[in-house]
């Protein structure tokens, strides 16, 4: 598949889009989403205040109450409480989401904020545990295995490469469920994530290896379930640079006998500069990229962990 031509479905916050849907009628644009992650993506914008009516500019709103199952209510009018219309357009709205690959949330929002969202008790004050957004609870408690994250943390390279790798093992593995999963489809599936696997968790392939040894005596449908949550919770795991560095040293020794003495040294300090942190882990992979384009290898077409990156997908704001 040409990642140009068909992009991943992700949904985002609409106000990380640039548009003017905030409280107080002014926007979030992420240059990171709109300018960079939409060479891998197609975003699908909600804003969940605005479509359950509230307008632009609005009076701010808050979380109010258990942090576990807050209520969304006005900052000056507590008796002005959404959470009802907003839980209803939630469980709505999800079954239109079902063909998502990933979603990309705005930081500290009642509706829309994933991580630490700021819960206050009836008598106006912040209470120690946190909370999620009620819409963003919805999508993730209906989809939990969904690569979600905040638009704030994908600024981070790590945390970045890590939801890209998320969205594409995840958008993969649903695409093949649709067209029929066989037990040669998992087995090629398990052995083309090897060196993702290797650089997020090492251990992880060969349990997973473990779970399909004995695949012919397993009901397919969930055995395919339990492999596809304990493959989406090893890649939850950061890769680091070491390991990273290991992979890209492995891949690189299929182009031993194939490249010049130049293109060995440029190959090999792109490699070192990522292990030093001077420049991030896609520059060696699309280096990587380009020389097998010129030197394919059917091993290394099938492994995953090239493929995130779109073959024409420029080394700009990369260094």
């Amino acid at each position: 598949m040409s990642n140009a031509q068909h992009k991943i479905q992700v949904g985002i916050s609409s106000c990380l889009l640039g548009d003017e849907v905030r409280y107080n009628g002014g926007h979030k644009h992420s240059a990171l989403c709109t300018r960079d992650l939409s060479e891998y993506f197609d975003f699908v914008s909600v804003c969940p205040e605005v479509s359950i009516g509230l307008g632009v500019p609005r009076k701010p709103i808050r979380l109010v109450g258990d942090p576990s199952d807050p209520d969304i209510v006005g900052v000056a009018n507590p008796e002005h409480n959404v959470t009802q219309p907003m839980k209803e357009f939630a469980r709505e709205k999800v079954k239109e989401l079902g063909d998502l690959s990933g979603y990309i949330f705005i930081k500290g929002s009642p509706s829309c904020g994933l991580f630490r969202v700021k819960v206050y008790n009836e008598s106006g004050f912040p209470q120690q545990e946190m909370g999620r957004g009620v819409y963003a609870k919805v999508v993730t408690d209906t989809y939990p295995l969904l690569p979600v994250e905040e638009a704030g943390r994908l600024m981070d390279p790590v945390l970045r490469e890590n939801f890209i790798t998320r969205v594409f093992a995840y958008q993969t593995f649903i695409s093949l469920k649709k067209a029929g999963l066989t037990a040669k489809k998992l087995i090629d599936f398990h052995a083309s994530y090897k060196y993702t696997l290797m650089a997020h968790d090492p251990q992880s392939h060969t349990s997973l290896g473990r779970m399909l040894a004995d695949l012919g005596n397993q009901d397919l449908a969930e055995l395919g379930d339990r492999y596809f949550q304990a493959l989406m919770e090893s890649l939850t795991k950061k890769a680091s640079r070491k390991s990273n560095t290991n992979v890209l040293s492995h891949i690189q020794g299929y182009l031993k006998n194939h490249l010049s003495s130049k293109e060995k040294e440029k190959l090999v300090e792109a490699i070192e500069q990522y292990r030093n942190g001077i420049i991030p882990l896609i520059v060696p992979i699309i280096l990587l990229k380009n020389h097998f384009h010129t030197y394919p290898n059917e091993y290394i077409a099938k492994q995953s962990y090239l493929q995130p990156y779109p073959d024409n997908l420029s080394l700009r704001n990369t260094i």
